[in-house]
């Protein structure tokens, strides 16, 4: 039984720190993007009604991605860096739906946007960060 526990241990982690590792790769360029690419990515808060700040929206997003993929992939603050993730994939996928596009225009985000919710639920891990720093929470 134990090393059953300790298999779905590795295969959460390799999980965590792949997701991580590629939500942070897809962040990068949005945040290194500057304010032009904050603005462009923060107008989609236009289809929920807000026409202002696209900027600093866009930011959040790119930091997000950013800083969340790695706190993500660490297993550090991992509930809030889920919550955040599954934040910005909800965004992204009602994009998507406003666009008129197809699942394959909106399935990455969906699938994202599940993944993420469940990690929220599932917590970092044993093999994470927050297992050390914070053992009765992670």
């Amino acid at each position: 039984m134990n090393n059953k526990k300790n298999l779905l241990n590795i295969g959460w982690l390799i999980l965590r720190i792949g997701l991580g590792i590629t939500i942070f790769l897809h962040g990068l360029p949005k945040i290194t993007g500057g304010p032009d690419t904050w603005t462009m990515v923060g107008s989609t808060m236009s289809n929920f009604g807000i026409d202002s700040g696209h900027t600093f929206w866009g930011f959040i997003a790119a930091i997000s991605e950013t800083v969340g993929g790695l706190l993500f992939a660490l297993g550090l603050f991992f509930r809030p860096a889920a919550i955040m993730l599954a934040g910005t994939m909800l965004v992204a996928l009602i994009t998507h739906l406003f666009n008129g596009d197809n699942f394959m225009g909106y399935g990455h985000a969906l699938d994202l946007l599940i993944v993420f919710a469940g990690s929220i639920f599932i917590g970092a891990g044993k093999y994470s960060v927050d297992a050390k720093l914070f053992p009765k929470i992670a």
